[in-house]
């Protein structure tokens, strides 16, 4: 599992933006040693953000021939980049939220966060205490504890920098605030309850075409849907009543609607014929004018 790769620095504004850029000229501009000079950034801040482009699936790291480290756009990231590049969409940073809690690595609190912890109210100590305890027994190795207080810290950050700022900025704004997902009041972390509109249809949509074809099943349940770990009750934190409404919604799509049918009580959604990224595409060719 990973704790601490992001060097205490959450996701800022446009970063992805500033390193998808950079990449798609050199696969190895992490390792420039101006790399820092030409993004803009701090060093630490280039090891953070070559953290966040891998944990977000924008980019993929290889091994080459000579066995360094390359960087190659992934689909995803080169439909952001081309549609979304400025993370204005709700649906883009609910994506990226998912590609961060949907798996144990490489971002291990966010898994624990949205997937493990039960509470939906809990404050920041106590959130600490019970990730330390967590990892202590589903890890082999020991972890730093400061290095897990910079994971929590981070994770906050990563949903609340910004929202409150007079006058945000680029340097502190989170593109992922939007999402409204947590929040944090007088010491309090707040695990908040995905609303349709806020996480958006497409994200939505995304995630259960992601299942589809990570899983390769044409169909799912709405028990899988609301309870099983990387789904939307999980890491959107959606109640079951608002999972069925998102369902009813993505029923009357007018290219890849979903079904319903009922089989030995269950209530099970046939999937449409399309691939995540190619659904994305057909989407966000329709968003191009409001990206402008």
């Amino acid at each position: 599992m990973g704790y601490g790769q992001h060097q205490s620095f959450y996701l800022r504004d446009r970063w992805l933006n500033k390193a998808i850029k950079h990449l798609i000229d050199d696969n190895r501009f992490f390792y420039d040693k101006s790399a820092f000079e030409k993004i803009g950034l701090g060093k630490n801040m280039v090891q953070s953000l070559r953290f966040w482009t891998v944990a977000t699936k924008v980019v993929e790291e290889t091994i080459n021939q000579d066995r360094k480290k390359t960087y190659s756009i992934t689909e995803f990231g080169e439909v952001l980049y081309k549609y979304d590049r400025y993370i204005q969409l709700n649906d883009s940073a609910s994506i990226i939220h998912y590609h961060l809690a949907r798996e144990k690595e490489p971002s291990t609190v966010w898994y624990w966060f949205f997937n493990i912890l039960s509470s939906s109210v809990i404050t920041k100590d106590e959130l600490l205490e019970q990730f330390i305890n967590w990892v202590k027994v589903n890890e082999e190795k020991s972890v730093s504890e400061k290095s897990l207080k910079r994971d929590i810290d981070c994770l906050i950050n990563f949903y609340t920098a910004g929202q409150s700022a007079d006058d945000p900025e680029e340097v502190i704004q989170s593109p992922i605030n939007k999402v409204n997902l947590l929040d944090e009041k007088k010491g309090n972390i707040y695990k908040l309850t995905g609303d349709i509109e806020s996480v958006g249809t497409i994200a939505l949509m995304y995630v259960l075409l992601d299942f589809k074809e990570r899983e390769q099943t044409n169909s799912i349940t709405v028990e899988e849907i609301s309870n099983k770990i990387g789904l939307w009750g999980n890491v959107f934190n959606m109640n079951r009543s608002s999972v069925i409404d998102a369902l009813n919604k993505l029923t009357k799509h007018p290219v890849y609607p979903i079904s319903f049918s009922r089989t030995n009580n269950l209530d099970t959604i046939k999937l449409p014929n399309v691939t995540p990224i190619d659904f994305l595409k057909y989407e966000y060719k329709k968003k191009v004018e409001i990206l402008v």
